[in-house]
């Protein structure tokens, strides 16, 4: 059952908390942050100049703990306006909600009233979304990126480019330091495993980079920030314990059944006990 505690804050916060993602990403003074890691994880397909934070991001609120949304209007280097929606946490009916939310921003383009002039000219809209402790079904182990967009089935030819959505698997990102290529690799290998290091690696000595580092060291947080990050770390580590014991749960009702079955096929207590990991006090109350 969820514990009491909260794991003690090494040097650096952890940024898949929503405070800390919110801090680090979700204010105009740092987002400079968020241009470099969006820019990275468009590899190239956008090249972000400038953004807005529209007014549907909630920096500091945890009410929702384990969603953190930021709407954004971004800048291009060819002067063209485009709308991100950059969502981290987890969320019951992911794909519907992606829908949902996509198809909220743009119709939420339409002029107030009839224009017969408007023709749809709709702006750009992308969904990118962090996963940090689940995976979407039927998705490779090894694969943690994935770039989706409308197309034809039986083509694959791309039916419309201005709406697209990019799901990070963050648990299936599993590079050591020696394996990162890209800056993609780094910023993902940064948001898992920030809160673990005790000082900036030599490879990320990056003005970016050392800015982030520099704004998540819980020193530099203000009395006010600290109890604020600690209660968001509270929340994750209350839900996570919640999620373990459930998983635990199901694993031992799971062993519990297929003992039975072996038990009524007359296999010996022994083998069961080997098989199923439970003891052979448990498997003869069975």
């Amino acid at each position: 059952m969820p514990d009491n505690k909260a794991p003690v804050p090494g040097r650096y916060i952890d940024p898949l908390v929503d405070f800390a993602f919110k801090k680090i990403f979700g204010s105009e003074p740092n987002k400079d942050l968020l241009i470099a890691f969006l820019n990275e994880v468009f590899r190239g397909r956008k090249h972000i100049v400038d953004l807005v934070y529209n007014k549907n991001e909630h920096p500091g609120d945890l009410k929702d703990e384990g969603t953190a949304i930021f709407d954004l209007l971004c800048t291009g280097e060819k002067g063209e306006q485009f709308i991100i929606e950059v969502q981290r946490g987890r969320q019951g009916f992911f794909k519907e909600r992606a829908l949902f939310y996509t198809s909220r921003l743009i119709s939420g383009q339409a002029p107030k009233g009839h224009r017969s002039d408007w023709a749809y000219n709709i702006a750009e809209v992308y969904l990118i979304a962090l996963l940090e402790d689940f995976t979407l079904e039927d998705n490779p182990a090894n694969t943690y990126l994935h770039d989706i967009c409308l197309c034809n089935r039986d083509t694959g030819e791309i039916f419309y480019d201005k709406l697209g959505y990019t799901y990070i698997e963050l648990l299936n990102f599993v590079k050591t330091e020696i394996e990162l290529e890209t800056d993609l690799d780094k910023w993902l290998y940064v948001l898992k495993n920030m809160s673990r290091m005790d000082k900036i690696p030599v490879y990320l000595r990056k003005p970016i980079f050392e800015k982030l580092f520099g704004i998540a060291e819980y020193t530099n947080l203000t009395k006010e920030e600290k109890e604020m990050y600690d209660t968001s770390m509270k929340h994750k580590w209350d839900n996570k314990n919640v999620v373990d014991h459930a998983r635990k749960e199901a694993k031992l009702e799971g062993a519990r059944e297929i003992a039975g079955k072996l038990k009524k096929e007359g296999l010996s207590i022994e083998f069961i006990a080997e098989t199923t990991g439970l003891t052979i006090e448990e498997i003869e109350k069975l």
